[in-house]
């Protein structure tokens, strides 16, 4: 098993809501709030969970693009948590991130020489044949003409712009990619050119990623480990064909529900969880386990005790006091006591 390149332990992020004259704290929005995990040199992990679940805040705390609350965050052995906006950056050239919109993360007034070739001058740093040279190269590895340098971004499609996007990323050949949602804002017919797209490039830099997505088939495709996000927390983190077989907490179950099927046959005898209610306010979580409130199988313990993040089965951990699919008692890992 490779090491961890990035580690996270009890990650949180909270903004103040502020009221009156005066900007009193009057609460604060807990959009992460303590959340552990690592992602492994070589692998992707992606993030899922519904729409302000804390999953865009989680990439840019690991980028550093935000200042963390609380917890710790650890690349290649280096505490990054608080650094510096000047000790991070000669990190910027290890981290960086994709952008979810193609159409607003391109600044319209540059060329794609421009954009693509910024990292090497704000870095400083010197190429082999000079940064035009660079930039064409890389331009041709994410598919596009190496002629088109001197182009604007407004004469691209949507599909083009991301790769752009994902050209500019690579310009400095970084060891991690957050890529953020890299492609909802895409046509459907132009999303799988993208996914395939970021494999490739993983196999020929070994890249690592963090691919944050809504869309589970997409992270089915692309990711080794997934964790599940819900206000804020991980409430399940497995390998790939592990979550997919056999989900153990409720929320998993009823997200993987709504994943359409196109087999007539493989829709038969599946059962849509439909949740009761809506997302709670992470300005107000509710206590203990925060999916209690929608959960078909909440007790009073799931309104009084937090649920730990635990290992039920290799490499599977859960945060669920009443876990769908799980091992029996004699089959649970020795470590499945201890809180992950």
């Amino acid at each position: 098993m490779s090491e961890a390149l990035l580690s996270v332990d009890g990650l949180q992020k909270h903004f103040p809501v502020t009221k009156g004259l005066l900007k009193r704290q009057v609460g604060a929005v807990k959009a992460v709030d303590g959340i552990s995990f690592e992602v492994r040199k070589g692998e992707t992990l992606g993030v899922v969970g519904e729409s302000g679940c804390g999953k865009t805040t989680t990439g840019r705390l690991i980028t550093r693009l935000i200042e963390p609350t609380g917890g710790k965050i650890v690349f290649e052995g280096r505490d990054i948590s608080h650094m510096s906006q000047g000790k991070l950056r000669p990190l910027r050239r290890d981290v960086q991130m994709i952008f979810q919109d193609p159409y607003s993360s391109l600044n319209p007034r540059h060329t794609v020489g421009a954009i693509v070739g910024a990292p090497f001058r704000i870095q400083g740093v010197q190429t082999e044949h000079g940064v035009k040279r660079a930039v064409q190269d890389i331009l041709a590895l994410v598919g596009l003409n190496p002629e088109h340098y001197n182009r604007y971004p407004h004469e691209f499609s949507g599909g083009q712009r991301q790769r752009i996007g994902i050209a500019r990323t690579l310009a400095l050949k970084p060891k991690l990619i957050v890529a953020d949602e890299p492609v909802s804002a895409l046509d459907v017919s132009i999303q799988a050119q993208v996914v395939n797209l970021l494999e490739d490039l993983q196999n020929e830099l070994d890249l690592t990623y963090v691919v944050i997505a809504h869309d589970l088939s997409v992270v089915r495709h692309i990711s080794d480990r997934v964790a599940v996000m819900y206000l804020g927390k991980i409430v399940e983190l497995a390998d790939q064909k592990d979550l997919y077989k056999s989900p153990m907490h409720p929320y998993t179950n009823a997200l993987l529900s709504a994943v359409p099927i196109p087999d007539v046959k493989g829709r038969q005898g599946r059962e849509r969880i439909r949740l009761q209610g809506d997302v709670p306010s992470p300005l107000n979580p509710p206590p203990a386990c925060r999916f209690h409130t929608r959960c078909w199988k909440a007790q009073e313990i799931c309104k009084q005790v937090e649920p730990p993040l635990v290992e039920l089965a290799t490499g599977h951990e859960v945060a669920c006091h009443f876990p769908e699919n799980a091992p029996a008692k004699g089959d649970a890992p020795a470590e499945a006591g201890a809180t992950a």
